[in-house]
């Protein structure tokens, strides 16, 4: 595998896909030793979105990690939205150099940085808005789209929503006022995993067509299989040829809660339940483990 250079005015891209594939691995492996550790957190959403976040953070977005900068000006900016799959996000951060790996082992423990919902008192590396309190993150996001059609800052702001949150009234308010203001620097991901922590979202809340309602509403909308890597980075490209065409984007991401762990997939049991250790160790033997564990 290629040595990643961290220290670039901007991130350069060096990964095939599957060099990235590899690094989705390890991501996958870091969130179950993350969650195991400690007996809590979300294994489910994370794993369903380390391809997506890989993708994302070591090929697509242009981005500084260090030294970083909380502003976001003169580079692609990411907010979580869906802040519970913070394992995931933590691993992605660290492995593409915001902070040590080895602070992944502090993830959920007492006085550290690595909340369980991404948080800003602590100063975390890469984290610009605390979220979690579901449907607020995509509102910050038109903010710095804003600030950047302010700022002739020609790059661009990425959104990752959950399916569940689409739930939230807050969201379709943002959605409403993106669309009204042509945010077209604005690209928005649903993880569209079927899933929340109380069933499935058919059952909880049915989202029926989830595309057909953001065209209504003016955006541009896409469908991506987000545990495909290839698949991933093409629709990436595909969204970003598609900014700055007057409408903001949103892709209809289509993931499996559980990802790469057998016994995890298909169910939302594991939306925010950790393994006990006979489950860790069967859920690790599936991911080969590829960078080197923390």
């Amino acid at each position: 595998m290629h040595t990643l250079n961290l220290i670039q005015p901007i991130f350069v891209p060096v990964a095939t896909t599957a060099e990235l594939q590899q690094i989705a691995t390890q991501v996958r492996r870091d969130i179950l030793r993350m969650v195991h550790a400690v007996q809590s957190g979300h294994p489910g959403g994370s794993l369903g979105c380390a391809d997506f976040l890989t993708a994302l953070y070591f090929e697509v977005m242009n981005h500084k990690p260090v030294p970083f900068n909380k502003t976001g000006s003169g580079e692609d900016m990411f907010f979580l939205s869906n802040g519970h799959i913070s394992p995931v996000y933590y691993s992605v951060m660290a492995r593409s150099g915001y902070f040590p790996v080895s602070e992944l082992a502090t993830f959920r423990k007492l006085n550290t940085r690595l909340q369980g919902h991404p948080a800003t008192h602590e100063g975390l590396p890469g984290i610009r808005v605390a979220s979690g309190s579901l449907g607020q993150a995509l509102s910050v996001a038109c903010g710095a789209a804003v600030g950047k059609k302010l700022d002739a800052d020609s790059n661009l702001v990425y959104v990752l929503t959950g399916d569940g949150e689409l739930e939230e009234g807050q969201i379709w308010e943002a959605v409403m006022y993106a669309a009204h203001n042509k945010l077209d620097n604005l690209i928005v991901t649903v993880d569209f995993n079927g899933q929340q922590i109380d069933g499935s979202t058919a059952d909880i809340m049915g989202l029926n067509e989830i595309g057909s309602k953001f065209a209504s509403f003016g955006w541009e909308v896409m469908h991506m299989d987000g545990n495909n890597m290839q698949a991933v980075l093409d629709g990436l490209a595909m969204a970003k040829s598609k900014s700055g065409n007057g409408k903001p984007v949103v892709i209809v991401m289509k993931t499996e809660m559980g990802m790469g762990v057998d016994f995890m997939m298909g169910t939302h049991a594991w939306h925010g339940k950790a393994p006990n250790d006979d489950q860790f160790a069967t859920a690790m033997a599936q991911l080969p483990e590829t960078l080197g564990d923390y």
